[in-house]
């Protein structure tokens, strides 16, 4: 909606100022397309042209004061709930079947994995999810609070970016797993178990509130209601008896880890 306000607003103050959209792109060296796709609300204005139309608009610093309101989200629309219950969470419990998970992954884990990410996201936006994402880490310092992991030997065994980035992303879980505060388990390859259907995010609030949180490919749900939230600990339960102890699973990565 950002994009589609501030594209509206660029074209009505250009056309109020006889700007033909071709000037526009010239002044701004940029295509007629780009004009005409940021004007629509499908593309992003950046600063460049923010101030190349405000400037040749005489918009007096109404179209550049636009850019605060065009800096990317730190997380995906869907998931900021879950964001915000995360950091007040007084116990974690997490499995993930495919990745590592954010709160675990190193800089070059957590960029490789937005870089890939589709449709592309733009430079502005990658760098800007990373710095989040490296800051939630920050939970794990508060040594009062106790996260959870089980991770799917398929995660641990699958290299994200080099083998040698891979190796740091092992070091770092076998780093962090030291932690009185927080405990890592690896879930081994084979038979079947719930944690198939993808991952499970389980949280207790101060207020002893339990809480449910799975996501998908463009979806994330946050679950309050008793019966569900009952389901998922099950779920996990269930994954939890078939992980190796903590003990076991840092000999397994660190195995894994002299291998690369």
């Amino acid at each position: 909606m950002a994009w589609r306000y501030c594209g509206d607003q660029i074209k009505r103050w250009r056309e109020q100022a006889g700007v033909t959209r071709e000037a526009l792109a010239k002044e701004a060296s940029c295509s007629y397309e780009y004009v005409k796709s940021m004007e629509a609300g499908r593309r992003k204005p950046t600063s460049h042209l923010l101030q190349v139309a405000d400037a040749l608009c005489g918009a007096g610093g109404l179209l550049v004061g636009a850019r605060e309101f065009l800096v990317p989200d730190k997380f995906p629309s869907f998931s900021q709930d879950f964001i915000r219950y995360e950091a007040e969470a007084i116990v974690l419990s997490w499995f993930e079947p495919l990745l590592i998970p954010g709160l675990l992954q190193t800089e070059e884990t957590a960029r490789a994995l937005l870089n890939a990410h589709w449709p592309p996201l733009d430079d502005e936006t990658i760098d800007i999810r990373v710095a989040a994402r490296l800051d939630r880490q920050r939970l794990l310092e508060r040594r009062t609070r106790f996260f959870s992991f089980v991770i799917a030997e398929t995660a641990l065994r699958h290299p994200i970016d080099s083998a040698a980035s891979h190796r740091r992303q092992l070091q770092r879980l076998l780093d962090v797993g030291e932690q009185r505060n927080l405990s890592i388990q690896v879930l081994p390859i084979g038979g079947a178990h719930p944690g198939l259907n993808g991952p499970i995010v389980l949280l207790e609030t101060a207020d002893h509130e339990h809480l449910a949180y799975e996501e998908g490919q463009a979806t994330g749900v946050l679950y309050s209601d008793p019966e569900k939230v009952g389901v998922m600990t099950q779920r996990h339960a269930m994954i939890l008896r078939m992980a190796l102890s903590p003990e076991e699973s840092a000999r397994f990565i660190a195995k894994l880890a002299e291998e690369l």
